[in-house]
């Protein structure tokens, strides 16, 4: 399993990086899928949600039998498995143009997650109604995050 943790922050890494690059560009078109945000706000919250993100898989792999430890990894695995989808291809969809993040959400965030996600459930370490309540909780809080990252950033 720690493989795939590690596999997990590989992931995450790399599809943050791409929105670090080119969503604060993308950005300042006038849409309803992302406020206008600069290179410094965004790259301030994304940092952090990225550490948030690895301190959520090293406390995992560190202790797999806490609960607590579990169930925000597993947050963070479908968040990201729903992001990809919401705003990430909606976005591309809805504005007949690519959104930044949008590849790395499709080809690796989803894949990835998913795939770790039906380990652990294949291997009785979660139950599917964990996963959906533990994503359901952690997206919230990634979400009310954000713009007190922007904020913060902003400074």
């Amino acid at each position: 399993m720690e493989l795939l943790v590690v596999l997990f922050c590989f992931a995450i890494t790399l599809h943050n990086l791409e929105e670090a690059i080119w969503l604060p560009a993308w950005s300042q078109q006038a849409s309803r899928f992302q406020k206008p945000v600069t290179e410094r706000e965004f790259r301030f919250a994304v940092t952090i949600i990225t550490g948030l993100a690895y301190l959520s898989a090293v406390s995992y792999m560190i202790w797999p039998h806490v609960d607590l430890a579990k169930w925000i990894f597993v947050g963070f695995l479908g968040s990201m498995i729903v992001n990809a989808i919401f705003p990430h291809l909606i976005a591309a969809l809805s504005m007949k143009q690519y959104a930044p993040g949008l590849a790395t959400g499709l080809l690796l965030n989803i894949p990835v997650n998913v795939f770790i996600l039906y380990r652990m459930q294949g291997e009785n370490i979660v139950l599917p109604s964990e996963i959906l309540l533990s994503t359901l909780v952690v997206g919230v809080v990634i979400l009310s995050l954000i713009p007190l990252l922007f904020k913060v950033g902003k400074k």
